[in-house]
């Protein structure tokens, strides 16, 4: 049967619509979005290399992601980035995780670049196989399960001698890592992310951390989240968006954790105590990771009712272009003290050196000695 010809032009024009339509939604995207697309088409089409390289020798579990296109400017949770599982034995034997490393390399030939294309990576895992593997059961869903993220500026985190975080071998971790370039707009180059995670067996001298993730939220206007400038008097922040890094505070108010700082130098301050869950007398801090923005200049975990500083990270930034050189971490085989009757906050220093406004975030990943876990792991 012959076809009439008028099907082929209703189907080269609703093709050509079709292409309009998504050219047109792509372009009203946001970069981050635009992002996600990009690498998604490239992997899955094969342009780009779309496999992770694993090795699991020395115990060190080493992975090299799949290639990042860097085609232009990527702020902050905007750039390429791909999630994989992480398995680090095939059996249920206790493993301690010691440490965490991300460097950005070479598409080619995977040698080191600049960490400046480096935004994040996430190490999450799996609460309810978690606590479950230690009879932990009341554990479950009362905190987001991240175990730790790393960061520009702080690409490598270890824990104090004698201390890590235990876990059953098999049991599964899933890495996020995400791509950033804050300074060459006409980029075009693929790299790659190269993660480690430390981990050693069979150390019954070790003593088990657990992990609590704190981090600053500033309530907005929920009606008219992005009016500028801001009421003075209401003490709101200009969300990025109000999608992602967006809470309630119980009471019906909105609250943002990733936030828009004006030019110039600005202190933001936030409660944790809800955050921190601190249900004992107290808690022992040995660790600390942190995790700021550029223009971010230190972030002190402060005791309000000592009124003292437990740890400030100080940060250095870039001079001359934008980026952070330098994110301190906290690592204590002592510890510090942590009471549950003090109340706790996060306080920020910023110093925004551009003439435009920039995106911030403040957050620690915190981790104390766990009790409970040691005479489970050590049958005491």
């Amino acid at each position: 049967m012959k076809l009439n010809p008028k099907i082929y032009k209703f189907t080269a024009v609703f093709a050509i619509l079709g292409m309009l339509t998504a050219g047109i939604v792509y372009y009203r995207l946001p970069n981050r979005h635009k992002a996600i697309v990009k690498t998604y088409l490239l992997q899955h089409s094969g342009l780009v290399d779309n496999q992770w390289e694993i090795s699991n020798k020395m115990q060190h579990y080493t992975m090299i992601s799949p290639a990042f296109y860097i085609d232009g400017i990527y702020k902050s949770m905007e750039g390429p980035k791909s999630s994989n599982y992480v398995q680090l034995s095939q059996d249920t034997t206790l493993l301690w995780i010691t440490g965490f490393h991300v460097k950005a390399v070479n598409d080619d030939n995977k040698k080191q670049i600049s960490n400046d294309f480096i935004c994040h990576t996430n190490i999450d895992f799996n609460d309810v196989k978690y606590f479950s593997n230690f009879h932990l059961d009341d554990r479950i869903g009362k905190q987001y399960p991240r175990m730790t993220s790393l960061s520009h500026g702080l690409e490598h985190f270890k824990f104090p001698n004698g201390y890590g975080i235990p876990m059953k071998g098999n049991d599964l971790l899933y890495v996020t890592t995400e791509s950033l370039n804050h300074n060459i707009p006409d980029a075009n180059f693929l790299i790659k992310h190269e993660v480690k995670i430390d981990y050693l067996k069979n150390s019954s001298a070790y003593k088990p951390l657990m992990s609590r993730t704190v981090y600053i939220m500033l309530p907005y206007d929920k009606y008219d989240p992005y009016k500028c400038p801001v009421d003075p008097g209401k003490d709101y922040c200009i969300p990025v968006e109000t999608k992602n890094h967006s809470y309630e505070d119980g009471q019906g108010n909105k609250l943002s954790g990733h936030w828009v700082i004006p030019i110039g130098k600005h202190t933001y301050r936030s409660s944790i105590d809800n955050q921190l869950q601190i249900t004992t007398d107290s808690l022992r801090l040995h660790a600390a990771a942190v995790h700021v923005h550029p223009f971010a200049t230190s972030l002190t975990l402060w005791d309000k009712t000592a009124k003292k500083s437990i740890f400030t990270s100080n940060m250095v930034n870039h001079t001359n272009k934008i980026g952070l050189s330098k994110i301190d971490a906290f690592c204590s085989e002592t510890g510090t003290w942590m009471l549950k009757d003090h109340e706790y906050e996060l306080v920020l220093e910023v110093d925004n050196t551009t003439n435009v406004t920039q995106d911030m975030m403040g957050s620690m990943f915190l981790f104390f000695y766990d009790e409970e876990l040691d005479r489970i792991v050590h049958q005491k």
